[in-house]
């Protein structure tokens, strides 16, 4: 059983649901992504989903944008990820981490390399946007072989045999973006989240977190209600993005508790 398989099973037993935030390594600054991991997870986070800097994020809304613009500028690239990976590791063994990201920065480190030093630094999962599940059953195999999940997104455009397609090859849980377009886009209709969940949940084992429009407590607690878990991460960038270096970290912690105990309530 994976770190993520594991909390989720602790999770469903305690009957609660896995927040799981979204932050960009290097962002706001470089030095400060550790600091900020280790906090969000004292705050109450289950998951922590960390972006891999891209120059050309193109699933991503303008906020998501501007902070790998920053962190790319900064000189983040995949060998800085894991370095932080490692560094949140050596003081947390037990919050799974996810990379999320793109393919051409690991296509270019190299699927197989890729695989044994994310393994290496504690990394859990891995996201990569623009993977369709048809062209990476070798990675999911190389991810499983090292007790690590392959995690695929889902869209209200998502089709059964799409959904039948991932479920043959994720693992860990599965993303459902609940709005067409890129993050941070649009608002959030709960309603339209709840009458989804049960399509995908006939096709997929594992479970399911949802993302995209969230940006408040009486959000997530409302998605929280019809899903496993609530991803966070354009609201969470936005109010780090304009943080002084020592306040990202209490600036992140105060959001993850605030949402934990919406959860909770």
């Amino acid at each position: 059983m994976s770190r993520i398989q594991a909390t989720f099973a602790r999770l469903a037993a305690e009957g609660r649901k896995a927040l799981i935030p979204f932050v960009t390594a290097g962002d706001p600054f470089p030095d400060v992504t550790v600091e900020l991991m280790l906090a969000m997870a004292d705050a109450g986070a289950d998951v922590i989903e960390l972006g891999v800097p891209f120059s050309d994020p193109m699933a991503d809304g303008p906020v998501i944008q501007r902070a790998a613009e920053r962190a790319v500028k900064a000189g983040i690239g995949l060998t800085q990820v894991l370095a932080d990976v490692q560094a949140f590791r050596q003081r947390n063994q037990t919050t799974p981490v996810v990379l999320m990201g793109y393919a051409n920065p690991i296509e270019r480190f190299g699927l197989d390399r890729f695989v044994l030093e994310a393994k290496a630094a504690g990394v859990d999962g891995v996201l990569v946007v623009d993977y369709p599940p048809e062209e990476c059953v070798r990675f999911a195999a190389l991810l499983k072989a090292q007790q690590m999940d392959a995690i695929f997104l889902l869209a209200p455009t998502s089709t059964d045999a799409r959904m039948q397609r991932v479920g043959e090859v994720a693992s860990g849980y599965v993303y459902y973006v609940s709005l067409k377009g890129v993050t941070g886009a649009g608002h959030l209709n709960t309603a339209a989240v709840a009458e989804m969940i049960p399509r995908i949940r006939r096709h997929i084992s594992v479970p399911v977190g949802v993302g995209f429009g969230i940006r408040d407590a009486a959000t997530a607690r409302a998605v929280a209600d019809v899903s496993d878990a609530v991803v966070i991460g354009s609201r969470l960038v936005e109010l780090l993005e304009v943080q002084p270096r020592d306040n990202v970290a209490v600036t992140g912690a105060q959001f993850i508790r605030e949402i934990r105990s919406a959860l909770d309530a």
